[in-house]
Order: C-alpha cells, then sequence, then structure tokens
C-alpha cells in the first residue's frame, strides 16, 4: 500500500493554524469516510437482512465500489491500488449477486461484525474525542485570555496562583487530548481500508465455504488475488499497530518534555532567552482601537516572512501582511495596565502596532527578533551567526580599546559641513582635529563610568544658573498652529522652522567637545549600555531647529520637553552607515559650586533623517551667523554716526563760542 498522510503529532502544543488547517482536512475525511462506511454498511446489512433479496443488495455493493474512485477523498483520493482493488471485488461480486444466498451466520461472523465495529467504536471515538477536544480548546482559550487579564502592578498571589494553574491545566488538557485525537485520525486512515476490505474478505470467503462453487465461479487466480488482499490486510494491519505504537510512544515523550511549557511563563533558568532569532512565530494579543479612548484586543498567530510581520487567525489558510519591518522601530510600552507589551513603528512613522507577548520570554525575543530583522541581518547567508557576532559586539563594546583612532577606521560616520561660526567654537579644521586626537586615549573624550542618561530631563532641575533662563521655556506649551495668543513667541521671527521626528536614546557628559569622534564614541556606548541592559524603550519627540534653537516637543501635548541655543550646540555629526543615527555636543556654563563649563552628548534616532537634521542645524548656524555679523555691522554704524553726530555737536558748539567771541570784540571796540 502507498504512504499515508498523518497529523504531526509533535506540532499539537504550538496548536498552529497550519495545524488546524491540517486537522481541518482530516476531519473532512473521517466525515466523508462516515459517510461512505454508512452507505456500504446499508448495503452489505441488506445482504444479511434480506436473504431474498440478496441479488439486488450484492448489486448495489458492487456499484458502490465502483464508485470509489469517483468519491471525492481529501486523503486518499489518488490511491490506484486501493481504486483497482475495489474495482475487482465489486467485478466478481457483480458476476456472483444472481447466484449467492448468504448464510445469516456466516454473514454476521466474517461481513457485518467488521464493518459494524469500525462504525460502531471507531467512527464514534472520533466523533467523542472531537467533542472532548473541542471543548478543552475553549476552556484553554478562555484560561488564557484571564490570564492576559492579570495586572502588572501588585497582584494578589492567590488569584494569579488560581489563574496560572488554570492555564497548566487547560493547556495540558488540551495538548493531551489533542494528541490522542491526531492519534485516532491518523489510525482511521488505516482502519478504514481495514474495514473496507475485511468484511469483503469475509464475504468472499463465506461464499467459497458454504456454497462449494469454487471450481465454476473462483478459479485460480481469484483464489491468489483474494490471497494477496489477505496478505495486503495483515500487512496494513503491521504497519498500523507498528505507527500506533510509534505515536504511543511520542505522545509520552511529548507529555514528559513538553510539561514545564504548559505554564504560560516558563522559568527563565530552564528556557533562556534566544537574542540571535532572525526568523520567529506565535501567538501575540493585538491591540485595535475601537473609539477615541477605549479599544479591543484580538488573540492572532504571528510570524516573520523576511521583512515583513504576518498574522494569521484560526481557520485561515495563509496569512496577511501586517507590517514591512525593514527599518522598523521597536520598544517597550505600558499599554492599559497589561504585562510584556511593545510597539513597533514602520521606518517612516505612518504605521504602529502594539502587541502583547504572553511571557517575558516571547516578549525579549520578539523585540530582539525584530531588532535583528530591522537591521536586515535575514539577508545574508548565515544570518543568526550575524546577529550572535552584532550582539557580541554590542557586549564587547564595553570595554575600551587601545586606539580610538584603530576602532573607528573601519566604519567612520559622516560629519556635516559646519558654517565658520561653528567651527570658531569647535576650534580648527576637521584634518587639524583627526591628527590631534589621534594622540587621545578613549579617557580624554569621555570619562571612565560616566552616568548615562537614557530618560529625557530638563536642564531646569540641574540647577545651571548659565541656563536658568533658557530652560525656563521648557514646559510651555507650542501652539500647533502658529498662533500666540497675545504673547509674541520666541521663535515668532524666525527665518527657518524645520521639524523632524526624533527619539531620544540617550545622553552623557563629554570631556572633549573639539572633534566630531566624541560624537561616535558617545553613539557606541549608550548602544552598548542599551544592548547589554535590554533597554528598549525610547521617547518620542518633535525636533524644531529655528533660527535660535533646538525645540524638543512632546508630540502629545505640544510642550516643549528642552530647549538648546543654538550658540551652544558647538558640534553635530551623522553615523555612515546607519543613517538614522545623528548627534550634537551641547556646550554649558557650570553650576553655582563648580563654575567650569561642562559639555554633554545627546543622541537621537530618527527616521532616515540623520543628515537632513544636520544639514537643517548646518543651515540655522549660517542663518544666525550672518544675522549676528549684519547686527554687528548694524551696530557699527550706529556708533560711527553717533560720533559723526557728537563730532558735529562740538564743531557747531566751537563755531557758536567763535561767534560769540567776535561779537564781545566789536562791542568793546564801540566802547
Amino acid at each position: 500500500m502507498p504512504g499515508i498522510d498523518k497529523l504531526p503529532i509533535e506540532e499539537t502544543l504550538e496548536d498552529s493554524p497550519q495545524t488546524r488547517s491540517l486537522l481541518g482536512v482530516f476531519e473532512e475525511d473521517a466525515a466523508a469516510i462516515s459517510n461512505y462506511v454508512n452507505q456500504l454498511f446499508q448495503a452489505m446489512h441488506r445482504i444479511y437482512d434480506a436473504q431474498n433479496e440478496l441479488s439486488a443488495a450484492t448489486h448495489l455493493t458492487s456499484k458502490l465500489l465502483k464508485e470509489y474512485e469517483q468519491q471525492r477523498f481529501p486523503l486518499g483520493g489518488d490511491d490506484e491500488v486501493m481504486s483497482s482493488t475495489l474495482q475487482q471485488f465489486a467485478k466478481v461480486i457483480d458476476e456472483l449477486s444472481s447466484c449467492h444466498a448468504v448464510l445469516s451466520t456466516q454473514l454476521a461472523d466474517a461481513m457485518m461484525f467488521p464493518i459494524t465495529q469500525f462504525k460502531e467504536r471507531d467512527l464514534k471515538e472520533i466523533l467523542t474525542l472531537k467533542e472532548v477536544f473541542q471543548i478543552a480548546s475553549n476552556d484553554h482559550d478562555a484560561a488564557i485570555t484571564r490570564y492576559s487579564r492579570l495586572s502588572k502592578r501588585r497582584e494578589n498571589e492567590k488569584i494569579k496562583a488560581e489563574v496560572t494553574e488554570d492555564v497548566y491545566t487547560s493547556r495540558k488538557k488540551q495538548h493531551q487530548t489533542m494528541m490522542h485525537y491526531f492519534c485516532a485520525l491518523n489510525t482511521l486512515q488505516y482502519k478504514k481500508k481495514i474495514a473496507m476490505l475485511e468484511p469483503l474478505l469475509g464475504y468472499m470467503q463465506a461464499q467459497i465455504s458454504f456454497f462449494k462453487m469454487g471450481s465454476e465461479n473462483l478459479n485460480e487466480q481469484l483464489e491468489e488475488f483474494l490471497t494477496n488482499i489477505g496478505t495486503s490486510v495483515q500487512n496494513v494491519r503491521r504497519e498500523m499497530e507498528c505507527e500506533v505504537e510509534t505515536m504511543q510512544q511520542t505522545i509520552e515523550d511529548l507529555e514528559v518534555a513538553s510539561d514545564p511549557l504548559y505554564l504560560p511563563d516558563p522559568d527563565p533558568t530552564k528556557f533562556p532567552v534566544h537574542r540571535n532569532l532572525t526568523r520567529k512565530a506565535g501567538y501575540l494579543n493585538a491591540r485595535n482601537k475601537t473609539g477615541l479612548v477605549s479599544s479591543s484586543w484580538e488573540r492572532q498567530f504571528y510570524f516573520t516572512q523576511g521583512g515583513n510581520l504576518m498574522s494569521q487567525a484560526r481557520g485561515d489558510v495563509a496569512g496577511g501582511l501586517v507590517m514591512d519591518i525593514d527599518n522598523c522601530s521597536v520598544m517597550a510600552v505600558d499599554c492599559e495596565d497589561r504585562r510584556y507589551c511593545f510597539q513597533i513603528t514602520s521606518f517612516d512613522g505612518k504605521k504602529s502596532s502594539i502587541l502583547q507577548a504572553e511571557s517575558k520570554k516571547d516578549y525579549e525575543e520578539w523585540i530582539c527578533t525584530i531588532n535583528n530583522i530591522s537591521k536586515q541581518i535575514y539577508l545574508s547567508e548565515n544570518p543568526e551567526e550575524i546577529a550572535a557576532r552584532v550582539n557580541q559586539s554590542a557586549l564587547e563594546a564595553v570595554t575600551p580599546s587601545p586606539s580610538f583612532q584603530q576602532r573607528h577606521e573601519s566604519m567612520r560616520p559622516t560629519v556635516q559641513s559646519r558654517p565658520p561660526a561653528t567651527r570658531t567654537s569647535s576650534t580648527g579644521s576637521l584634518g587639524s582635529e583627526s591628527a590631534a586626537l589621534s594622540a587621545l586615549s578613549l579617557d580624554s573624550l569621555v570619562a571612565p563610568d560616566t552616568p548615562i542618561q537614557f530618560d529625557i530631563i530638563s536642564p531646569v532641575s540641574e540647577d545651571q544658573p548659565g541656563q536658568a533662563k533658557t530652560s525656563g521655556q521648557s514646559g510651555r506649551r507650542t501652539n500647533p498652529f502658529g498662533e500666540t495668543g497675545g504673547s509674541k513667541s520666541e521663535t515668532e521671527d524666525s527665518i527657518l522652522h524645520q521639524l523632524f521626528i526624533v527619539r531620544f536614546l540617550g545622553s552623557m557628559e563629554v570631556k572633549y567637545d573639539e572633534s566630531p569622534d566624541v560624537v561616535y564614541e558617545t553613539m557606541r556606548q549608550i548602544l552598548a549600555a542599551r544592548a547589554i541592559h535590554n533597554i528598549f524603550r525610547m521617547t518620542e519627540s518633535h525636533l524644531l531647529v529655528t533660527c535660535d534653537c533646538l525645540k524638543l516637543i512632546d508630540p502629545q501635548t505640544q510642550v516643549t520637553r528642552l530647549r538648546f541655543p543654538l550658540p551652544n550646540v558647538v558640534l553635530y555629526a551623522t553615523h555612515q552607515e546607519n543613517k538614522r543615527l545623528f548627534g550634537f555636543v551641547l556646550r554649558t556654563s557650570g553650576g553655582r559650586v563648580d563654575s567650569r563649563q561642562t559639555s554633554v552628548c545627546y543622541i537621537f534616532e530618527s527616521n532616515n533623517e540623520g543628515e537632513k537634521i544636520c544639514d537643517s542645524v548646518g543651515l540655522a548656524k549660517q542663518i544666525a551667523f550672518h544675522a549676528e555679523l549684519d547686527r554687528k555691522a548694524s551696530e557699527k554704524q550706529k556708533e560711527i554716526d553717533r560720533v559723526k553726530e557728537k563730532q558735529q555737536k562740538e564743531l557747531n558748539k566751537q563755531k557758536q563760542i567763535e561767534k560769540e567771541e567776535k561779537k564781545t570784540l566789536s562791542n568793546l571796540e564801540k566802547s
């Protein structure tokens, strides 16, 4: 007999939509078998029940056997050996239908008993297992839903234990029921052949035994055929028993191995997080907005396919595209008091999706996988090896290397051209900076153990008198429609207004602010620290570039989070390979206790606009530089005009005095 299709018992715990779809095919096949066996049973029962209508009953049986090849079985429909065997049986039964009378006891033992057992025991067992599995599946879905609603705040340990135990029990029950259900459906593929062949074989043997007409109707060729069929039935039975034994052993092994996986949040020490994945699949809860403030959560099966995130509901044949995750950003978020939530934002920032994982392990693996895919590592020949090297490089990045110059030889970001005012504040040309920096160590750029700030904190809280006035502007609401509301905006007279979407990665104090290499080193340390400490959360803001300052604005409330005076921005650069990364150095005056100047480097991620932002900052500094030149020229001209006016007044005064003196002399002469 040819190979028989089987349901994969190993995939019952995952319970993917593909497995459910394949299960639906087997269930449809079982229904077709049940329908066909019922017809065959009725035909054979007519043979057993009505001896006077034996000829008509055997003719109907022959007819049904001939129609087997027209039956549309989802599985095994193209079994040519089975079809030809049944066709041969149909031919012989048709020849014997007019002259054979079957003894009731022989027919009951040899023909009716096997097919009755198959119909009443095996097919009903399938229906019972199907109902039990459906109940277990519904209980598991309900338990998962209750578990997903657990609050991440201070929890009632009793409720959490009850819900966790409920998930464990329901998942175990579903898994075990599903495995036995799959085993029964796989066994049915063997039993259906036995149930159809064995009654026919018994029927023919009864004819040979009781009517002694073998010499006329049952020749040697037919006897050989029947012998071959008997051998085939025994072979199928042995194959079925072997397969059942294998499946039972597989079920036992899987029950033991899968026991820890029944818990919704398995022990991380036994199941470590895999951070080098470039493909992942599993169930996630997706948030769908149903109103302005209301939302609903839907559990679906998600999987990655190349650079795409796909989702598939139960019953669907194939998945649908959710989002293109090439160059996307992913971050952890707090959402409606649910745990393990993260947000994926497309590269252009126009589409985002909030998802909830079932466990902390899945939560971290999904974030790491999407991060690896966003870097397009999956396009390489060995994506997991490259992802491992990238992550290992991030871990090793915290160990200072002996030469800063050597570390940046292979990958040096591009520095945007700066106006003369910026070069003046940075002291020196790029060539002299690089030459001077080659002799510097890492400690000359960034002090060892310098703390990294991952959240946006307004400088006003740092008690810096040099920025008290400008920082006092923080927290002021910016009108998105450009209206001033009765008070003149500080950027109203600015020629340049450019807005960019950025995400704050971190900032740290630097010791050197006269070379772009300090920006590269700060990028390296901040990204390495984020990778080591699993910090995925980033604060999204709007960066407003004007001729006076740089502003970070809250996109929701339009409140200014931070204000950076443009003259204090002494350095800015973008990464050469990752165009989304850029940073700038802000030079500020010291506090009340320490009057020394400090420099802080801020690092941001944008939507492929790093160079545009640096160009915009450079343009703003050029405009500010020329405006300052015009202001100084205007003041100088005013000073010259004042000097000329003063000289003219003194000259007029001198002439008046001389005129008075002449008049006095004239009066004296007359006297």
